[in-house]
This record gives C-alpha cells, structure tokens and sequence, in this order.
C-alpha cells in the first residue's frame, strides 16, 4: 500500500509528519517483549521439572494489541487534545492511585495496584506521561501567572508523591521527582534551583532508607560485600551462563529460579537465553530513541512541544537505566520494569501513552508561528 502526499486524509497526514525513526525503535522494542514473553512464561507457570506453559505470553500478546492502540491513538491527536488528555489521565491516575491505599491488593506490605479481575493496573505508572505534559504546558505558556511556575508544578506534582509515598512506592517517586527536575531544567530554571532541588531529592532518598525497612535491606544488600541478594545473586548467574550469544530460546535454566522473571528481571532472561548480543542491542534502541527523542524536540519550534518531548524521552530513558541497572547489579533493587518489555498491562499502556504522547508532540507540523493555547484555553469549553 502506498500513500500519497497529495492526500489530505488523516493517516496520511500522520504518516509523513510522524517520526518514523523513533516508531521503528519503540515496534523493535515491542517485539523484543513479545518474544521474551514467550522465554519467560514457562519460567513463571512452571518449574525446572516441570513443563510450563504460554499463558502469560498470550495476555502479553493481548496487551500488546492494545497498547498498539493507545500509542497510534494518541499519536494522531493534535496539541490541544494532548494537553486536554493529559489532564484527564493525571486526574483519574491521582483518584485512582489514592483509591489503591484503600481497596488495592497488598502485596509484601505494599498497595499499588487495583484489580479488575482479568487485568491488574497500576495508576502511579500513568502519573509520568500526564505529569510531563501538564509540566510542559504551564512552563512553556506565555501567560504570566500570579505565582511562579516552578511553584505550579511543584503543587501539580506533590499530591502525586505523598500518595506515592504511602503506598509505599519509592522507585516511582523517584522517578517522577526526577522528571520534575529534568522538566525544570529544560525550562531554564538556574542551576543553582536545579542543584538544590537535587540536594533536597537527596535528603528525601536518605529518609526513605530510614523510614522504610524494604528500602534499608535493599540498600544494605546493594552495599554489602558478602550478600547481594537472592534475586540479584540468580541475574548475575544468568547473564553468566548466556555469556556472549546465550543458550538459545528456551533452553535458559536459571530463569526459573529467578522471582519476577517475567517483570523486574526480564533482562536477565534476555541475557541467559540470547546473551550479551541481545542485551546490547535492547539497551542501543533505548539510547536511539532517547536521543532521537530528544532531537526531534529540540528542532520543534513551540517550546510546549520542546519541553514535553524532552521529559517524555528523559523519564523512559531513565526507568530503562534503572530496571537494566538493577539486573545487572549496578543499583539496589527497584522493583521497575523495563519499558516496552516487562510483563503486565500497565506497563504496555503507560509506555504507550508516553510514547503515543511524545510522536505527537513532535510530529512535523505545516503551521509555522502558529501559537498553541495554553492549557487553562485547551480545557476550557468552547462555544
């Protein structure tokens, strides 16, 4: 099938102005997932002397096809409807992350997600996207408002980290207070707020080892010379025993010891099963799309756009540096998953949306000069 610039219609208006660069990484890196699905399913259905099954792979194939259709969906919207979705999703992702202290499953003392019976989501993974959109869109309008916009983000994003904080869920306040920082930053904010900000995040993550016991084990483990952890131990065996080309697709053993081999640790299944290899090209498409990302924001010319498809490319890049850092013992354990590949629904929509999000706002666009509402405009109602 062939499309024609002449034609004026939706999907090829999309096609010649979307970043085609980036979307050939993020499907790459949604095929890898797909396969490592299947690696890793009979590790978590079975056992080492038993046969497992394709279950998982299946919900994951499933999920998959939705999360293709939230990422071309919100691809195709134009900036006043990211910035209007953007605020839905963060409001009924704030509701539902508060809802989840109350009515979500524990798990090892821990609320953080809710059950729906077929599919399990977790809310916090939504407050990213939305966050770095609502940030982009109060630092980069020109209207002046009557209290800083620094201190506007900061009041958007605290709700967020307080829930965040009694579920407990410290790996995703980390990384929303560094999209927050990444998104001041970009905005110009002095480096001598940006330093101080860091030092505060600092103290924060010191409190968090002392407040909370999971963190101070992780933390101790991370640190000891003698124990390093069960899990940890078990990835750096794997990523041994694949060595340079692996072991081959199905044939990995100590996949099946390894607790979350499907989530938290599912580079190191990639690593026993198709080695170093697989690895290295896994942690190349971050970097392309990161970069490519980052590129393609920085030669928009509304700031807006700027600003959110930096701190989209930023928050992916980095949730992918923890999960591969955690696996291959260069960071305490987080409890992350990689973007694109881990197991679960959440994880598939949320990186969907971030990325639908981010072709979005750097999507070639034909009207130059034209400028955007700002978001108090975009939600207001229109006759």
């Amino acid at each position: 099938m062939s499309v024609s610039r002449a034609d004026k219609g939706g999907f090829a208006s999309w096609w010649f102005t979307v970043d085609k660069v980036a979307l050939t990484g993020m499907a790459l890196l949604i095929g890898i997932g797909l396969m490592l699905a299947f690696a890793a399913s009979p590790a978590i259905t079975g056992g080492p002397l038993s046969a497992g099954d394709f279950r998982y792979a299946a919900r994951q194939l499933s999920y998959a096809a939705v999360a293709l259709g939230i990422m071309a969906g919100s691809s195709l919207l134009s900036i006043r409807q990211v910035k209007i979705t953007a605020a839905v999703v963060f409001a009924l992702a704030l509701i539902a992350s508060f809802l989840v202290l109350f009515v979500g499953a524990d798990v090892l003392g821990a609320r953080r997600e809710l059950n729906f019976g077929i599919l399990s989501l977790q809310p916090s993974e939504f407050l990213k996207p939305s966050f770095a959109i609502l940030a982009a869109a109060v630092l980069a309008d020109r209207a002046p408002l009557a209290i800083p916009k620094p201190v506007v983000t900061l009041m958007l994003i605290l709700p967020a980290i307080l829930i965040l904080l009694l579920q407990p869920d410290v790996g995703q306040t980390g990384l929303l207070l560094s999209l927050w920082g990444a998104m001041l930053f970009f905005a110009g904010l002095p480096l001598f707020w940006v330093a101080l900000l860091a030092g505060v995040t600092g103290l924060l993550g010191v409190g968090a080892y002392l407040i909370f016991p999971h963190v101070h084990h992780r933390v101790a483990q991370y640190m000891s010379d003698t124990d390093i952890g069960y899990q940890a131990g078990l990835a750096l065996k794997a990523f041994a025993h694949g060595g340079l080309a692996g072991v081959g697709p199905g044939a990995g053993t100590i996949k099946y010891r390894i607790p979350d081999a499907h989530s938290d640790y599912i580079f190191a299944v990639a690593g026993e099963e198709f080695g170093l290899v697989l690895c290295v090209i896994i942690a190349a498409l971050f970097c392309l799309l990161t970069v490519r990302l980052l590129l393609r924001s920085a030669g928009v010319r509304d700031p807006f756009c700027q600003l959110a498809g930096a701190g989209l490319a930023v928050v992916t890049a980095l949730q992918a540096f923890v999960n591969m850092g955690v696996a291959v013992s260069l960071l305490p354990a987080k409890g992350m998953t990689l973007p694109f590949i881990s197991y679960g629904g959440s994880s598939l929509f949320s990186i969907a949306l971030t990325m639908g999000f981010a072709l979005a706002v750097t999507r070639q666009r034909p009207k130059i000069g034209a400028r955007e509402e700002s978001l108090l405009q975009s939600l207001g109602a229109r006759a």
